[in-house]
C-alpha cells in the first residue's frame, strides 16, 4: 500500500489578472476591483450558480479555482461522495472577512458575513456544489508548504477510502490573492504528486 502513486491530473491557479489551467494562461482580465475580475472570470466560463453571488471573497477565490480544476478534467460518476478529499490552506485565515465583519458589528452585525468568518467554509461552499463528503481540512501556514501538503494528501490516499483529492493554497487578503489548486488521483499520468512538482506549478 505504500508503494501507491498518485499524480497531479489537473491544476489550477488564479492569481495576477490572470487564470491558469494546467499551466497555461487560459484567461486575463485587469479589472478595477477584485470583486469585478471575479466576476469576469465567473461570466467568461459561463458559469450557473446564483449562489456565487452571495459568498465572501475567499470562498469566490477558491470556489472559482476548483470549477474551472474540475472543468473537463473531473468524472463525477467515476467517485463516490465520500471518496473525494479537498485539503487548503493559506497564511491568513479569514481575516479579511474577519475585518469587514468587525466594522459591521459597530452598527448592526451582518449575519451574511458572520457565516464566512471561517476560512474552512470555502471547502464547504466546494463540497455543496459536487457533493463531495470525503475528509477536509483547512490549515493555516506561514507559507505555501508543498511537503506538508504531499504528505498529507498521500497518508489519506494511503490509509483511507479516498480516490482523490483536491488540495492547495487559497489566500485572500484585500487585493493580494492566490488561489492554487491541484486535483490528485490515482490514475496515471505524466506529472507525478511530488513536492517538487507541486512548488513548481504554485510558482508559475
Amino acid at each position: 500500500m505504500e508503494n501507491i502513486q498518485s499524480y497531479i491530473t489537473a491544476s489550477c491557479a488564479i492569481k495576477n489578472g490572470k487564470v491558469f489551467k494546467n499551466e497555461k494562461i487560459i484567461f486575463e482580465n485587469i479589472e478595477d476591483t477584485l470583486s469585478s475580475f471575479f466576476v469576469s472570470i465567473y461570466k467568461n466560463f459561463e458559469m450557473q450558480y446564483p449562489k456565487f453571488y452571495k459568498m465572501d471573497m475567499l470562498s469566490k477565490l477558491g470556489w472559482l479555482a476548483a470549477e474551472i480544476l474540475l472543468k473537463n478534467n473531473f468524472d463525477t460518476q467515476k467517485y463516490k461522495a465520500d471518496e473525494v478529499a479537498i485539503i487548503l490552506a493559506n497564511t491568513n485565515a479569514s481575516i479579511d472577512t474577519d475585518t469587514k465583519y468587525f466594522e459591521t458589528i459597530k452598527d448592526i452585525a451582518s449575519p451574511a458575513l458572520f457565516v464566512y468568518t471561517l476560512p474552512n467554509i470555502v471547502i464547504g461552499e466546494i463540497s455543496i456544489k459536487h457533493n463531495f463528503k470525503g475528509e477536509n481540512a483547512f490549515f493555516i501556514s506561514e507559507k505555501f508548504d508543498p511537503i506538508f501538503l504531499k504528505n498529507y494528501v498521500q497518508n489519506l490516499i494511503i490509509n483511507n477510502n479516498l480516490q482523490a483529492c483536491i488540495c492547495g493554497w487559497v489566500e485572500l487578503v484585500k487585493e493580494d490573492y492566490n488561489a492554487t489548486l491541484f486535483l490528485i488521483e490515482k490514475e496515471q499520468n505524466n506529472i507525478k504528486f511530488t513536492a517538487e512538482n507541486l512548488n513548481k506549478i504554485y510558482a508559475l
